[in-house]
């Protein structure tokens, strides 16, 4: 029985390793407080980033709430002298991109891996969950749908987005879910 005020677990995600790949978007701000709710609900996370979501928010963050090094190249050489990046994605149990951008749901959906996180989405075997969040006309958009289409065809789990105020000043679809329902949503199996 959990105490007062004790983060409770989810029975899905205690030892469950999530790779988290953050995307550079205002939304990333969240994906702190995401790793964090992660982390109560008794999983392993390990972060890696975009150059554009490190502009946004800086590695130490991260690190200092996942307990673990934040992995942001692919030209790590340290990490790569033993292929990290296929490292990572053979040991992730669950792929999490959150905030995914229109940019990198484009990279996921036509195969592209010409960054870290878009190498390890193509390289891992493991599921692979996308919580988007961008401008509302981003997401509304033509090419972003039709990316959408294709990922959900491959069996990609979509998260959101949520309508409401968006950091432009715009209201619509395109916001990034709540770090506490993607982690709700996590602990449910896939429908």
């Amino acid at each position: 029985m959990a105490t007062a005020g004790a983060p409770s677990q989810s029975p899905t995600l205690v030892a469950r390793r999530i790779l988290l790949c953050v995307c550079g978007g205002i939304a990333a701000y969240k994906a702190v407080e995401l790793v964090r709710r992660l982390r109560d609900a008794g999983a392993e996370v390990q972060v890696a980033m975009t150059d554009n979501a490190l502009r946004f928010v800086g590695a130490p963050t991260f690190q200092a709430v996942s307990g673990r090094t934040v992995r942001s190249s692919l030209w790590d050489e340290a990490a790569e002298a033993a292929m990290g990046h296929i490292e990572l994605a053979r040991w992730a149990e669950l792929v999490l991109v959150a905030p995914a951008t229109a940019n990198t749901l484009a990279k996921l959906a036509h195969g592209l891996a010409d960054d870290l996180v878009s190498t390890l989405c193509l390289a891992t075997t493991a599921p692979v969950v996308v919580a988007p969040a961008m401008n509302h006309r981003m997401w509304n958009h033509p090419a972003t749908q039709a990316n959408v289409a294709t990922l959900r065809g491959r069996g990609v789990r979509l998260l959101g987005p949520d309508d409401g105020a968006q950091a432009c000043g715009e209201f619509g679809p395109g916001r990034l879910r709540e770090p506490e329902a993607i982690v709700a949503a996590l602990s449910e199996p896939a429908t």
